[in-house]
């Protein structure tokens, strides 16, 4: 799908990993980052992908599927889910939005095409119809309602007046507010509670194209103001934020990246995957756990994803995203084993080098079997009476 971003002046592209073919940035990533964090920028999500699901049994049957209780949602709410294989590994992560009649799928593009054969395998005789209407809309970032922007080109504001004040229903919009910034009903907190997750606030706006071309316009004309991918991407890591397209890889549990906490409800019905989620959760801990890395800045190297994170001389996990961060520096969000001391001194190599890495414990090597952690029904733990003889 067209980036409509790229034409801008001093749009550069990023080449390769799951942005590619998106806006990196403009030429000043830092810049953008503070632009869009106070509101004053948008971006363009150009490697979104959207699904929708239509039908009387949208969310009974998505609720029987995945991870997240989906019954009696709301025209307007926001959820996240995870679709898990039979051991619990992540298989898809899915941020929802239900407008009354469509229940709405924005998903990193990567997983989109095996997303949309797995659903339609699933679907049996149930009334639902599934789609991926990608083709006819866009995904714009931003950090405050995309229609809540004041337009004033002093400002430096993010979008223009037609835009602030239209209806998002005369242009197609549909909105999500990331859950991330508190535990939603039915979840659990692994991570550390002296960060103030409240402080995280985004939002993903599903536009019609020729709506996302004319942003676009408005950016160039001076009426708007963009940030790139690395902009989004910055202030995502910082936020301790997981994403499917770099912290997921093949034996991902939900545990590990402190997903618990917005894509998981400890008290529904059965789903694919359950009994990992519920044995890990009451009774063991999980492997591999999400941390984030202060980096050494001095050598002038920022890692890359898949780079060797190592305690001594022991490789202890690998890191899954970085960025430059505007007032925190060189970060990276990694997966490192449980085990791994929590006091330890890190280091990452790469590119030839070893950067010094702080290490700031996201999901502690505790989470899992705590006395405080409410328990999850596991399948099959109904008691039975006793036979008779």
């Amino acid at each position: 799908m067209p980036a409509y971003f790229a034409s801008l002046p001093g749009a550069v592209l990023q080449a390769e990993g799951p942005d590619a073919g998106a806006v990196w940035h403009f030429g000043n990533p830092v810049g953008e980052q503070r632009a869009l964090e106070s509101g004053r920028a948008l971006v363009e999500l150009a490697q979104r992908a959207v699904l929708t699901i239509t039908g009387p049994d949208r969310l009974s049957w998505l609720n029987s599927i995945s991870s997240q209780r989906l019954l009696g949602l709301q025209p307007g709410d926001s959820s996240e889910t995870l679709l898990l294989d039979p051991s619990g590994r992540i298989e898809h992560a899915v941020r929802l939005v239900e407008d009354g009649e469509t229940l709405w799928l924005i998903v990193d593009a990567v997983e989109a095409p095996s997303l949309l054969d797995f659903l339609t395998r699933m679907k049996f005789m149930l009334r639902v119809e599934i789609a991926d209407v990608t083709a006819e809309r866009a995904v714009i970032g931003s950090t405050v309602p995309l229609f809540a922007l004041e337009s004033s080109r002093d400002a430096d504001a993010a979008a223009s007046a037609s835009a602030a004040q239209a209806d998002p229903a005369d242009v197609g919009t549909v909105v999500w507010q990331d859950p991330w910034s508190q535990v939603v009903p039915g979840g659990h907190q692994y991570a550390a509670a002296d960060h103030d997750y409240s402080a995280w606030k985004w939002f993903e706006t599903v536009v019609a194209r020729d709506f996302a071309a004319g942003l676009a316009e408005r950016v160039e004309d001076g009426h708007a103001a963009a940030a790139g991918a690395a902009a989004a991407e910055a202030l995502r890591i910082a936020a301790r934020r997981p994403r499917f397209a770099t912290e997921v890889d093949e034996r991902s549990i939900p545990h590990e990246l402190d997903w618990l906490r917005s894509a998981v409800h400890l008290d529904k019905g059965c789903y694919r995957g359950q009994e990992t989620v519920a044995k890990v959760h009451n009774l063991g801990h999980p492997p591999r756990r999400l941390v984030l890395l202060h980096l050494d800045g001095s050598d002038a190297v920022l890692p890359a994803a898949g780079d060797e994170v190592v305690a001594g001389d022991a490789v202890v996990g690998h890191v899954t995203s970085s960025a430059l961060h505007h007032e925190l520096g060189p970060v990276a969000l990694a997966v490192v084993k449980r085990n791994t001391d929590a006091s330890a001194e890190l280091r990452v190599r790469s590119q030839g080098v070893e950067v010094a890495a702080a290490q700031e414990v996201v999901v502690p090597p505790s989470a899992g079997a705590e006395a405080d952690v409410p328990r999850l029904p596991r399948l099959g733990a109904v008691a039975r009476p006793p036979r008779n003889g």
